[in-house]
């Protein structure tokens, strides 16, 4: 019995994770027996699932360094302060989602099923400690998101985006494990830790070691949507459920940094050289065809696909200067970019109705008359994602392009100031939109008031983190580097 005791006591690290995985069961099952008039329930579950999640990981001991299940698992700094900040987003997402989902009779357990199971293939790629455990909670997270983008299964356009997602996905699983095996060939390890070593002893003539690699940042780079691994994000944004497309553009964000840490940062931190000059590569090309693809769209998720793929190169920029700074500052991008993005999916749930998606950009024409609050609100969300002072999004741009200054590629932050530049317009256009043009219909706001207070204090968070950026950024630091 005592062995039995040590043995649960000794994986105390993996609650939250069991937690959300038994959770995602329990839902399931009382959803099936539920009628349709208490779907609600379904959520109010979920949500108690994420608050449980929650206390379990804020209870566990905040240790520099945690390695069990002999190396699969982590525990670490990061891996507390990216779980805490998961679960707030897929609570955010689930309650954005709840009214969009009653309008258009999609009130089912699936989806908060689903959306657990992406969670939990979130954690298990931020806790990785080994080249399996990371592909294993890739292709979690993967596949819960494939059949959440397929969730209306009216929807022929949902079906189509999909099969797209899914199809491409599988190609780049592939690519993700053939780059593992190659490593393994290379190194005979698929633990992080050892891998550091035997890769920091390597020398840049290891052509296997470089050729995995190379597979690997292509696997990442699909994770995360950087050109030319982008092709995806447009038609699945485009075509999911605006509930789907909130849910993506947020918490995955998340998994994708992680990915990018334990793999390149920690795993494979000794070729350095080498990841530093495909990212590169990489980051440019995804903020130039971000930026300047975005102008041209009419519709306003295409639009915020091709934004997501212009952030993602400046994420890139930070985690490319392969210094403490750089990391932290990549961190605190991606956080504050989540937040983002899912506040401005959240005025199109705001805005949606029966029948009305309220996706093209003519449909904001007039906010302002209509709803001067939200108007100010979307303002907020395009100020802080153009990375207009004092909103948090400016900052974020400035400390990773500082990071980058700090490793003498001032050229670099050059291309990223312009590319900024550039990027404002299709922002300040929405703001044009909503300010001076005439609404095109007389369709008013039905959305309930916990979503409004909900969705203004996602606002107005972004001013207030703009202010007091320097105490999110120590977070951030901290968790990179503890010592």
């Amino acid at each position: 019995m005592n062995a039995m005791t040590m043995h649960w006591a000794d994986l105390w690290p993996v609650y939250p994770e069991a937690f959300v995985l038994a959770a995602a069961c329990v839902i399931l099952l009382v959803d099936i027996a539920l009628p349709r008039n208490y779907r609600r329930l379904t959520e109010l579950l979920a949500i108690l699932a994420l608050v449980g999640a929650s206390w379990l990981t804020a209870q566990q001991e905040y240790t520099p360094h945690l390695s069990l299940l002999h190396g699969f698992f982590v525990l670490d700094p990061m891996a507390h302060v990216l779980k805490l900040f998961a679960y707030a987003l897929v609570a955010l997402a689930f309650f954005y989602s709840r009214e969009y989902l009653e309008r258009l009779n999609l009130m089912r357990g699936e989806y908060y099923m689903l959306g657990l199971t992406a969670l939990l293939g979130i954690m298990v790629i931020i806790s990785a400690g080994s080249l399996l455990t990371v592909y294993i909670g890739v292709e979690l997270l993967a596949l819960s998101q494939y059949a959440m983008v397929a969730f209306n299964r009216e929807s022929g356009v949902a079906a189509e985006s999909a099969m797209k997602y899914f199809v491409l996905g599988a190609v780049a699983s592939g690519i993700l494990l053939y780059g593992i095996s190659i490593i393994y060939g290379v190194t005979g390890t698929f633990a992080l830790e050892p891998l550091t070593h035997i890769v920091t002893q390597s020398t840049a003539q290891n052509v296997g070691l470089l050729f995995g690699l190379a597979f690997i940042v292509v696997g990442i780079a699909f994770k995360f949507g950087a050109v030319p691994f982008h092709m995806w994000i447009p038609d699945v944004y485009h075509g999911a459920p605006t509930c789907v497309t909130l849910f993506i553009s947020s918490a995955p964000k998340l998994a994708a940094f992680a990915l990018a840490m334990r793999v390149l940062a920690e795993g494979l931190g000794g070729a350095n050289v080498a990841w530093q000059q495909m990212l590169i590569v990489l980051s440019i090309a995804s903020m130039g065809i971000g930026n300047i693809v975005a102008i041209a769209q009419t519709n306003l998720k295409r639009m915020l696909a091709y934004s997501a793929i212009s952030h993602v190169g400046f994420i890139l920029l930070g985690i490319l200067a392969a210094t403490p700074e750089g990391y932290s500052a990549a961190m605190f991008y991606t956080l504050t970019y989540t937040l983002m993005a899912i506040g401005s999916f959240g005025v199109i749930l705001l805005l949606a109705d029966r029948g009305f998606e309220a996706d093209s950009i003519d449909d904001y024409k007039g906010l302002n008359d209509k709803s001067p609050w939200f108007a100010l609100m979307m303002l907020f969300f395009m100020f802080s994602t153009a990375g207009v002072p004092p909103f948090v999004g400016f900052f974020a741009k400035l400390y990773v392009i500082q990071a980058v200054l700090h490793v003498n590629m001032a050229w670099l932050a050059v291309v990223a100031v312009l590319f900024s530049v550039i990027g404002a317009f299709y922002y300040l256009r929405i703001i044009k939109v909503m300010y001076f043009d005439k609404a095109a219909d007389g369709r008013t706001i039905h959305a309930n008031l916990g979503f409004r207070i909900m969705l203004s204090v996602n606002a107005v968070a972004l001013l207030i983190l703009g202010i007091y950026n320097g105490r999110l950024l120590d977070v951030c630091i901290r968790a990179i580097h503890p010592g």
